[in-house]
């Protein structure tokens, strides 16, 4: 199966590449024209990645591309609620593979936040990102249970999470897999995304996608509450 098969909602685009290098390459000249479009229409732009190991080859492309980064404010779809200095962390990520050379002069929004549990640590990071939305770029990725930033199937704030009138900007919620504490933004926060993209590679996950194209409820694959107009979908074998 090729995405091209898939039957995308109206609106939806979809583009395949050769390979994960060739899928990262495009994906950060994508999102730079879209920052410096930003940059030209408002003078400033937003940009929110998600972590985890697949992003890295697109974070480095991206460092490399030149637009006025101090312009540019970076922040994260979802966080492990760690310290920065632990090895789970996504801002450590986004730090050491994004935030360098060029790239350096963006500032970053951290969602980690000190607390004496995740629930007081979700209410803080909620505070925070009140100057997220709207997003002008966010890029998506996908588990192999459907979920998407941390919003995992059948988690206690699920629901809540997925409404799109969620007064909250960022809920805790908790992964089936160590770290398990996560900080996530919510559907409206990301809902409100300018140019929303989700990269995804190999058939498994193509296989994914397609499962969650079908009727059936958001809390069993929770990429389905993403997957209309506008959307780019961003995919190598």
């Amino acid at each position: 199966m090729a995405i091209s098969e898939l039957k995308l909602p109206q609106g939806v685009r979809a583009c395949t590449h050769d390979g994960a290098e060739q899928l990262a390459q495009a994906l950060a000249v994508r999102v730079a024209d879209a920052l410096r479009q930003a940059i030209a229409t408002r003078g400033r732009a937003t940009l929110v990645v998600s972590g985890g190991r697949s992003p890295v080859p697109f974070f480095e492309a991206l460092a490399q591309q030149e637009l006025p980064w101090a312009q540019v404010l970076v922040s994260l779809a979802d966080e492990r609620w760690v310290p920065v200095n632990h090895a789970g962390s996504n801002e450590a990520l986004v730090r050491r593979h994004l935030l360098r050379g060029l790239a350096a002069e963006a500032r970053f929004l951290s969602l980690y936040q000190v607390a004496g549990n995740l629930v007081q640590a979700a209410e803080l990071a909620d505070a925070a990102v009140a100057e997220l939305a709207p997003i002008d770029v966010l890029v998506l990725g996908m588990g192999d249970d459907g979920h998407t930033a941390s919003l995992f199937p059948h988690s206690a704030n699920l629901h809540q999470a997925l409404q799109p009138d969620c007064a909250r900007r960022v809920l805790p919620m908790l992964a089936p897999s160590e770290p398990a504490q996560r900080l996530t933004l919510t559907l409206p926060v990301l809902a409100s995304a300018r140019l929303p993209l989700l990269a995804i590679q190999g058939q498994a996950k193509l296989n994914i996608l397609n499962a969650a194209l079908l009727p059936g409820e958001s809390a069993q694959l929770p990429i389905r509450a993403f997957l209309n107009s506008p959307l780019e979908i961003h995919w190598c074998p």
